[in-house]
This record gives structure tokens, sequence and C-alpha cells, in this order.
């Protein structure tokens, strides 16, 4: 009795023989097109659109999330504010994370500027018991966005780690930098 032939990667019909390619990490990733890229991760990568403004999608992002946490926040008592920033920056940090992810493999691209779900991560670390007032929301924002563009070390070693967590993370660590940034000029009375 003959053995039956594997099929090979160039005949995946099987009908002639040949050995078996074994895929990738590379091919798997090539395999996951745009047209591939799950809905819930591109609306939530690019945080429901927000990440096709031009220009600068990462400062737009970052501009609603202040604008969203500054609605909510204020509807919220005291007690409240800071662990439920502490929560959506997590959950968001959780979630952005596949979601940048399989957007990073559908695009091809390894941090495509669309995927905005890192500034809003990083933007609402930077909030973490921030008073209710338009200059600390200000000075959040500017010194967020200032750290995300400079990045100091280690926010730019950060950006080494692979796929969406490499993506996510480093904005995350901006983040904690202005969070620092912001409560230094609120303890020295430079912001009130």
């Amino acid at each position: 009795m003959k053995p039956i032939p594997e099929p090979s990667a160039a005949e995946p019909d099987g009908r002639t023989g040949g050995p078996q390619a074994v895929p990738s990490a590379s091919a798997a990733r090539a395999a996951e097109s745009p047209g591939r890229t799950p809905l819930w991760a591109m609306r939530v990568a690019t945080f429901l659109g927000i990440g096709r403004l031009r220009p600068g999608p990462g400062t737009w992002a970052s501009a609603a999330t202040v604008v969203l946490w500054a609605a909510l926040a204020s509807a919220l008592s005291p007690a409240l504010r800071m662990p439920l920033a502490i929560g959506l920056a997590a959950l968001v940090t959780l979630i952005g994370i596949p979601a940048a992810t399989r957007v990073a493999r559908g695009s091809g691209i390894r941090d495509p500027q669309f995927v905005v779900i890192d500034e809003v991560a990083g933007q609402l670390v930077a909030l973490v018991a921030v008073p209710l007032a338009w200059k600390c929301f200000l000075a959040g924002f500017i010194l967020f966005r200032a750290f995300d563009i400079v990045k100091p070390p280690p926010v730019r070693q950060l950006e080494a780690i692979p796929e969406g967590a490499g993506i996510v993370l480093d904005d995350v660590a901006a983040g904690l930098y202005a969070l620092g940034a912001t409560q230094l000029l609120l303890h020295f009375g430079l912001l009130r």
C-alpha cells in the first residue's frame, strides 16, 4: 500500500505530493488581512473611528478622552472618581492590547497611527487623581501629549515589546509621567 502524500504549501488542494509547509508566525499574521480584522478590534483600536481623524489622530483621541472623562467625573461623587479612573484605565488597557494587536496584524503596520486606544489609556492614567478644573485637565492633556511624543526612558523602550502590548504600554508609561508631573504642579501650588 502506497502512503498518501501530504499537500504542499504551493498546492493546498493536495492533488500533488510534497512536504507540507508549516505556516510561520508571520504568515499567520499576514493571513489576518484588513478585511479579516474583527470589527470589535477596529472599533476599539480606533476609539470608534476617532483614529481616522486628521491631523494628529492621537491628539484627537486624547482630547476626546479628556472631554468624556470631564463629563463623567462631574457626574460622580468625589470618592468614586479616582477608583473609576483607575478602573477605566485598566479596562481600556486590557481591552486595548488585544484590539491593537489584531489591527496591527491586519494592517501589516507595526504601530498604525489610526490605532489610538493607547492614547485613551495613557490619557486616562494622566487624569487619575486630578481635580475637576479645566486648568488641571489642560495640564494633564498637554503633559501627556508631550511625554507621549518625547518618550523619556523607559517609555521608548516599551515600544519594543511586540504587538499590542508595545503599542499600548508606552502610552500608559507616558500617562504615568504626566500624572506625576501634574501631581507635582498641584503639590507646589503651580496648578489649582
